[in-house]
């Protein structure tokens, strides 16, 4: 389907042609129908399947029929790189359509609070925020959303992970019953549908298929003792021709630790960890993306809602606790048609976690044989716990799979 076939207002299309928007995605072409007819939704769509234009062209397109007076539309995300994101993404669009928008976060200085604050009560059409940050702007009195006409919850999976849920309700308690409401989410559990039957009104629903990673993906793994993965890191990225690559650890000491010895062995290496001021934080991601040093270790907080083209590596230095994780992390790569890489260090440990990510990808990833000077790594035999076994059932029953062998 092609962009034209929604007939957009005459400079959102000119715009969309300028910025070379030609095919629209699946989730695109589902969901902005629905939404310039006015009707709330609920999406389930991975990072990386086009859901932000999906929600902010027919947005956009609204404002400029109906025009805005005041703050027309909020978009709640979970964290500040997402909300930086979006932010870029309407400074393309405002080009052509002439709207207001402005990203408001949590960690910057007392200037920053000020200029955010005028937003608020300026009345910027768009505005992105993360929700701690919004809250304190609302406990100051001076936030209005009288003219709000659409309400989107970016992420909305992941914002309860991370314990937002009173916020969200505290913040739509300011905010006009009658408006359109749009949640998009990587994952669609239960508590997911509970939020959505509570601040929804008659939603259409949508599902683009099921959160698997790109085609384009090469996914290996290697079995290690926890002893030789940083060994195992250094000989996958030191003194190698690379161009871009993530390395997703699950702790922010982890991180801190592996940047320095990266360094120390000679690798232009970076951390991106909660503990950086936030224009640190945006530094870092701004010279990674320039192609000024080669490898960036983080936590999860860039697993979601980071679009970096050309990622041609991604390590997972310990296996992710969910299994929808491994997709988001190792969707880093292999964007736009491209192809990639994912490596994954499984430890004795974590052989549970990562079967339950093979019986989600429904397939076998490739162990890859440890360098010799490495020794011997663990056996990977998924059959050894009963639990998770039994809880597989038929996952892998197909030609060709054997639980037990190890490549």
């Amino acid at each position: 389907m092609n962009f034209s076939e929604f007939h957009f207002e005459p400079q959102l299309a000119e715009g969309l042609s300028y910025m070379n928007f030609k095919d629209a995605t699946p989730v695109q072409q589902q969901a902005i129908p629905l939404i310039m007819q006015g009707r709330d939704l609920i999406a389930c769509a991975q990072t990386g399947t086009g859901k932000t234009a999906a929600y902010l062209l027919p947005v956009l397109n609204n404002i400029i029929k109906s025009g805005s007076k005041g703050i027309n539309t909020l978009v709640i995300v979970p964290t500040r790189e997402l909300a930086l994101q979006i932010d870029q993404q309407l400074e393309g669009f405002s080009y052509f359509v002439g709207i207001s928008h402005r990203a408001i976060f949590g960690g910057s200085d007392g200037i920053m609070f000020e200029s955010e604050k005028r937003s608020l009560t300026e009345g910027a059409d768009v505005l992105i925020a993360t929700p701690g940050r919004l809250m304190a702007h609302l406990a100051m009195g001076y936030v209005k959303f009288d003219t709000l006409k659409h309400l989107i919850l970016d992420e909305a999976d992941r914002m309860l992970d991370m314990g937002f849920v009173d916020d969200i309700m505290k913040i739509i308690s300011y905010l006009p019953k009658q408006r359109q409401t749009l949640m998009f989410s990587a994952t669609m559990p239960h508590k997911i549908r509970e939020l959505a039957h509570k601040i929804l009104h008659q939603p259409e629903q949508i599902n683009i298929a099921v959160s698997k990673p790109a085609e384009g993906i090469l996914q290996a793994a290697y079995l290690t003792y926890d002893q030789q993965k940083t060994p195992l890191l250094k000989e996958l990225v030191a003194g190698k021709d690379i161009d871009s690559v993530i390395v997703f650890a699950s702790t922010k000491q982890k991180v801190k630790n592996l940047e320095r010895e990266l360094v120390q062995k000679g690798v232009r290496a970076r951390a991106i960890h909660s503990d950086l001021e936030q224009s640190e934080r945006e530094n870092v991601m701004l010279d990674f993306k320039h192609r000024k040093f080669p490898v960036l270790v983080a936590t999860d907080i860039v697993s979601r809602g980071i679009d970096i083209e050309g990622i041609g590596l991604v390590v997972n230095y310990d296996v992710p606790g969910d299994a929808e994780d491994y997709v988001h992390r190792i969707g880093r790569t292999a964007r736009a048609d491209r192809t990639g890489v994912a490596i994954t260090f499984i430890n004795e440990p974590d052989i549970p976690k990562f079967f339950r990510i093979e019986r989600l990808l429904e397939k076998e990833v490739k162990k890859l044989p440890l360098p010799i000077d490495l020794g011997q790594g663990p056996a990977y035999d998924p059959s050894s716990h009963s639990k998770q076994q039994r809880r597989g059932g038929g996952g892998f029953r197909k030609k060709g799979f054997s639980r037990n062998k190890r490549k």
